[in-house]
């Protein structure tokens, strides 16, 4: 009956897994539904673009600045350091897009980078205002200075208010206060009446634009498109899937799609990603609170069927009235660049946990994901320039944690192989109090005292690994650093390593390693238990995680598998050793379920 139970339970939770895969592989695509519409004004009212083109005689578009369609040609400027070329524009004075110098756009494309925010995304530019008539991403600016390092724009609304934008850029790689991916942003508001102005207020806010985020590629489910923000205190992300419409869970959680999302709460910093770039808008002063938009992407990618939509993010600021003739600044720092932690954990630029960007999870988890990408990217630092060095970086960093943890391992082998030794005393214990279950307790604890054995062991170790495997997939989920770096056959290690398509299936090698090294493993290790129903789960458990992590990126594999390779080797030496504790073995129930006495003769002395 155990046989067949096990049988039945093992193909049940197959089948489950083969149906969640292909019903998502396979389903058909969702009933076409309207994007929901990224509300934004179209322009300056009427009077206000007067006054703009009254202000602004030189430019060639203000007679038609009134109508989104009509405001004629942007203009751009640039700034550029050896990190980031940033592409500024005069529709709105604001960040038309970040180039990534130090990251292709495409493997097989180098020398072309990626670009961040790009402007066919149908988003603001970051750091636009939005929603604010007059003063939006359709107000045009004048170029008042260039320099290699610096541009300022500047517009007047209505003879009231004058508006000057201004945009500084760490020149080369930067210094110890400044990070070339970053941006310094500072804008003026200065009241040119003899009257108080109202800038915002909790009715009509100042409401600035953080970026938007869009899937990396055609492959991308966009599960890590999120937007965030930081209180100082805590930190929240919103998944995509938050905003977009959603069949849920075998119609559980079904939910249609959701224009926005919109928190009051002091903003720290505001940051809008996907899984290895993100921009962050950090300001000199807190924010009042925070917009998450889902929007329809121009940009198609081609055979793309999950990239539809990106996500954008507003702060907004509620700024006292500006009184007369005097002047106020609205300033902060704006990173766009990559999701690397060794950066971004830099307290002398980064002094509000900007770091929380990579979403490593939970507490311990990420602990764990940050200290083992602290070892391995310090582990790389020290290895040559070539092929393959960041997967050598990686098996580096298991044998480390592995010889680090050895003490703990073999205590708990030994354990495992002594727990292993009683099974049959353990299990005429049993027996003999079957109907006494105080009783069996009782005796099992002099039991394990007698043959000094610790329960709980051979449990240890998987207790230890266990944070560790979930926090170096935490990190490998958003370590910009193992995107599109080989080792061996596999072109990313931030990716599965398929080689081949087989029937449609991919044929990725990494994870099948894994799972071979694990059932050597599973077949060395001492088994802690006689019950039939357990040994077959342990037995069935590589090739469960086969299942699981088969797509997973294969940074992750390598880590198991010579994580593996190395328990392999240290039961080998283990299984060989003799165990200085004795551990007779006592008698087993052969006839009838009862225990047969031990007689086995003592030995002799002299």
């Amino acid at each position: 009956m155990d046989k067949k139970n096990t049988t039945i339970g093992v193909l049940l939770l197959i089948a489950a897994l083969a149906s969640m895969y292909l019903s998502q592989k396979y389903a058909p695509p969702a009933p076409a539904q309207p994007a929901p519409e990224l509300v934004r004004s179209t322009g300056p009212n009427q009077a206000e673009a007067s006054a703009v083109a009254a202000a602004q005689p030189t430019s060639p578009s203000d007679a038609t600045i009134g109508a989104a369609k009509d405001v004629g040609e942007p203009h751009y400027e640039t700034l550029a350091n050896d990190y980031i070329e940033v592409s500024l524009v005069d529709l709105g004075g604001a960040v038309s897009k970040v180039a990534l110098k130090k990251y292709d756009a495409k493997k097989d494309k180098p020398g072309v980078p990626y670009v961040i925010n790009q402007p066919g995304s149908n988003a603001s530019p970051a750091l636009a205002f939005v929603d604010n008539p007059g003063l939006d991403h359709y107000t045009r600016y004048v170029l008042v200075s260039r320099t290699a390092t610096e541009v300022v724009y500047r517009t007047v609304l209505g003879n009231r208010l004058e508006v000057t934008r201004r945009y500084t850029l760490a020149p080369g790689k930067g210094d110890a206060r400044h990070d070339p991916y970053e941006l310094r942003h500072e804008t003026t508001f200065r009241n040119l009446t003899d009257a108080e102005q109202r800038l915002g207020s909790k009715d009509r806010p100042i409401v600035l634009n953080v970026g938007t985020a869009t899937p990396m590629n055609a492959q991308d489910y966009g599960l890590k498109l999120t937007a965030g923000y930081s209180t100082g205190g805590s930190q929240k992300f919103l998944a995509r899937s938050k905003l977009e419409a959603s069949s849920g869970f075998f119609g559980l959680g079904a939910h249609g799609p959701v224009p926005e999302i919109s928190q009051e709460a002091p903003i720290v910093w505001a940051a809008v990603g996907n899984q290895f770039f993100t921009t962050i808008f950090t300001p000199d002063t807190p924010a009042s609170g925070f917009v998450t938009h889902l929007i329809r992407l121009s940009l198609a990618l081609p055979g793309a069927k999950y990239n539809a939509d990106g996500i954008t993010a507003d702060v907004r600021f509620d700024l006292p009235p500006l009184p007369a003739q005097a002047a106020a600044k609205l300033a902060g720092s704006f990173y766009a660049g990559p999701k690397e932690y060794t950066r971004l954990s830099n307290t002398e630029v980064f002094k509000n946990d900007q770091d929380a960007v990579m979403q490593f999870g939970m507490y311990v988890f990420a602990l764990c994901a940050k200290i083992l990408l602290t070892l391995m990217t310090w582990v790389h630092s020290l290895m040559p320039n070539l092929s393959g060095a960041w997967g050598f970086a990686i098996i580096i960093t298991t044998l480390i944690l592995k010889i680090v943890f050895l003490p703990l391992t073999l205590t708990a082998s030994k354990s495992a192989k002594r727990m292993q030794k009683i099974q049959p005393e353990m299990q005429a214990v049993r027996e003999k109090y079957k109907d006494n279950p105080q009783k069996m307790q009782t005796e099992t604890m002099e039991l394990f005292k007698k043959h000094k054995v610790n329960p709980m062991g051979g449990c240890l170790p998987i207790l230890i690994t266990i944070p560790f495997f979930i926090g170096f997939y935490q990190m490998l989920q958003s370590t910009a650093e193992l995107r599109f770096q080989s080792f061996l056959w596999a072109q990313d290690l931030s990716a599965a390593d398929t080689i081949t398509q087989i029937f449609g299936l991919p044929l990725n090698i990494m994870p099948l390693l894994m799972g071979v090294t694990s059932v050597i493993q599973m077949r060395l290790t001492p088994q802690p238990t006689t019950d039939n129903m357990q040994a077959k789960m342990f037995k069935f458990m590589p090739y469960f995680f086969i299942l699981i992590c088969y797509n997973y990126s294969c940074a992750l594999a390598i880590y198991w598998t010579i994580g593996n390779i190395f328990t392999i080797g240290q039961q080998l030496i283990i299984n060989r050793m003799k165990d200085t504790v004795d551990t007779p073995v006592p008698a087993v129930p052969l006839r009838g379920g009862r225990p047969v006495k031990n007689v086995t003769p003592s030995k002799k002395k002299g």
